[in-house]
């Protein structure tokens, strides 16, 4: 065999099944048969052309599967082993990396840094929603999944588990404080779960769709604030009488939120912003103290890598957090297009679907 089936862009708002062949691997790579996959906001955002990939790329950036063939120069794996990979890949030896910044792995040359750079599946490389998947740099990024975790367990690791705590761990939540999230899709859902495992004592988070708002509860939320019946800004700084948060994490994309976490800051607090941007944010004078309210605004990319995997399943593996009922729907490779249909259109009550080949 010698051809896989693959979910490619092809034009704005259209993602289909196309036959493309199966990859194979340089000395340091590793090629993956896929058994369990998802779909991401970020591929929505592909899909309907708020953020460019090329023409005919395959999507998708979070990988469950088993080996099927290593490189001549890759160690430590063998081939059938069970592994995940994160949707980012670090080299291990760009500049970037060698900063600590794997996430923003990418090309140091004369031509300038790409953000974002360490993002290659689905972006810059052929992705994962297919039959298989070349993996770069294998040593660096497959992690091999603990006996005992299911496909779906693991399924969050790659990306919105990494990206909602790293939402967390960027705002440097302590233990005692009060951490506002703002949107409770899946990435902000991981937001609250990762502020509680970092020591947040109360957590209030932010949507209006009553089964997020219910799994935020069962996430680790305290209070949850439906911004269809009151301001939200109103509802926090009342519910904090008058104090603010220490930290506010922005987990939608969009201007409102993005302005309302600044308002529900304490002097001294921390906006720290997940969400994927699909135009230009403005800071209100006001939300902004000027410029003189001691605040921090931090900005990050999902963490990546075979050790960030490692830590996520062991925190999987240990029961401290469960988001296994975070998959709502199950869809073949074959329904992809169904399956972003739903989950585009917010259907249903979809948080997360996993697409078996």
């Amino acid at each position: 065999m010698t051809m896989m089936k693959a979910a490619v862009f092809v034009e704005k708002n259209r993602i289909v099944l196309e036959d493309k062949p199966i990859p194979s691997p340089g000395p340091l790579d590793a090629v993956i048969r896929i058994t369990t996959t998802t779909i991401c906001g970020t591929d929505v955002h592909i899909l309907k052309g708020e953020y460019p990939v090329e023409t005919g790329l395959i999507i998708g950036h979070e990988p469950v599967g088993i080996i099927e063939k290593l490189g001549s120069a890759v160690e430590g794996f063998r081939e059938g082993q069970r592994v995940i990979a994160g949707a980012i890949t670090p080299s291990g030896y760009s500049n970037a990396c060698l900063c600590g910044q794997c996430s923003q792995d990418g090309p140091d040359t004369k031509h300038g840094f790409k953000a974002m750079g360490g993002w290659r599946f689905g972006n810059t490389i052929d992705g994962a929603q297919a039959e298989y998947l070349l993996v770069p740099d294998a040593m660096a990024n497959l992690s091999p999944i603990p006996d005992g975790l299911s496909d779906e367990q693991v399924l969050m690791c790659p990306d919105i588990m990494s990206t909602g705590f790293a939402g967390a761990e960027m705002g440097k939540v302590k233990i005692g404080d009060t951490v506002a999230v703002f949107a409770q899709g899946p990435i902000g859902l991981c937001a609250t779960a990762g502020a509680k495992l970092m020591g947040a004592t109360r957590i209030i988070t932010v949507d209006t769709v009553p089964a997020r708002m219910e799994m935020s509860r069962r996430m680790g939320a305290d209070e949850v604030v439906d911004f269809s019946a009151c301001d939200p800004v109103e509802k926090i700084m009342e519910l904090t009488d008058g104090r603010g948060v220490d930290v506010a994490i922005e987990a939608l994309g969009t201007q409102r939120t993005f302005e309302s976490c600044l308002r529900v800051l304490r002097p001294g607090g921390t906006l720290s912003s997940l969400g994927v941007y699909s135009g230009d944010l403005t800071i209100p004078l006001s939300a902004f103290s000027a410029g003189l309210g001691d605040n921090t605004i931090v900005t990050g990319l999902c963490p990546g890598g075979k050790e960030r995997m490692r830590r996520l399943m062991s925190v999987i593996a240990s029961g401290r957090v469960d988001l296994d009922a975070m998959v709502t729907h199950r869809f073949t490779l074959d329904q992809i297009e169904d399956a972003y249909d739903l989950f585009a259109n917010q259907r249903d009550g979809v948080l997360k679907v996993a697409i078996t080949p």
